[in-house]
């Protein structure tokens, strides 16, 4: 399959980061690299390193950023563990889920289609979602689920999974989830197990933890002056890098509320009516 990735915010983003020519950026999440070609096309001299801890993604944005080559560094692994050759002029990353990972079944990332119960950003690493709900004590699959998806029935959900073990698929965990809840909240707004997903994913990746390590380490990154932007999809996610870009005394916030995606974009992209877009300036050393 193609990989295919519509970026998200992209006015907002590259315009709130200030793209400068002769500037040199990091893109922490490239995805299919539609934000890192906005960049590299806007302005002439600009360098870029491009990361991903998804070799697919990384595959796919050397392809369509190929006429970027001369320009351009990829690096393949997860952000918070890149040691940077230099400063940058901006930082950006967009945390959201890609639609190629979603619709590829056997990633495991969604339950529209029956895959296995994997989840991996890198595929290198070990831990899968199949390890999380077949090995996981109920109360560890409860506490995951309860504080990574905010899921309110995550014990009845916990007590059930562990009653129905083994399960090998992504649809199998759906049904196991879908009659566990109440018949009421069965059909609700999204599937009831929409959250304990993301809990899984969250889990399986160390999101959250890798995400606190990029905003503890990204201002030193910075040249003073250079703008990060970050780009989250719920609530967890924005809480953390609300609070740390509020509390960090290296950076400026430049954006008093998130920047979220217009009715236009989100009739055209409707994941992106969950994005919010929060930017911060590096700011000179104190003293």
């Amino acid at each position: 399959m193609q990989y295919q990735h519509t970026p998200v915010l992209p006015d907002e983003l590259i315009s709130g980061i200030q793209v400068k020519s002769g500037g040199v950026y990091l893109d922490c999440t490239v995805g299919g690299g539609g934000h890192s070609a906005l960049i590299l096309q806007k302005c002439e001299l600009i360098k870029l390193v491009a990361i991903d801890h998804d070799q697919m993604a990384i595959a796919a944005a050397q392809v369509k950023l190929s006429e970027f080559s001369d320009r351009l560094e990829f690096w393949h692994g997860n952000f918070s563990q890149y040691r940077p050759k230099q400063k940058f002029n901006g930082i950006i990353a967009d945390l959201g889920v890609s639609s190629a990972q979603l619709d590829l079944p056997e990633r495991g990332f969604s339950f529209r289609d029956a895959g296995d119960l994997d989840m991996r950003m890198d595929q290198s690493q070990t831990l899968t979602a199949a390890d999380i709900v077949n090995d996981y004590a109920e109360i560890e699959l409860s506490k995951i689920f309860f504080e990574l998806g905010e899921e309110r029935y995550s014990y009845r959900i916990a007590r059930a999974i562990v009653k129905a073990r083994p399960l090998k698929t992504t649809v199998q965990l759906a049904d196991v989830i879908f009659h566990a809840v109440p018949r009421a909240y069965r059909y609700g707004r999204i599937h009831p197990a929409t959250r304990v997903f993301q809990a899984l994913r969250i889990t399986v990746n160390q999101e959250l933890k890798a995400l606190e390590t990029l905003l503890q380490k990204a201002p030193d990154w910075l040249e003073v002056g250079g703008k990060i932007g970050i780009i989250s999809f719920h609530s967890l996610e924005d809480r953390i890098v609300k609070h740390r870009l509020k509390e960090d005394d290296r950076l400026r916030v430049d954006t008093k509320k998130p920047v979220i995606a217009t009715e236009a974009e989100v009739s055209v992209n409707p994941r992106s009516r969950s994005a919010k877009l929060r930017i911060a300036t590096k700011l000179e050393p104190l003293g």
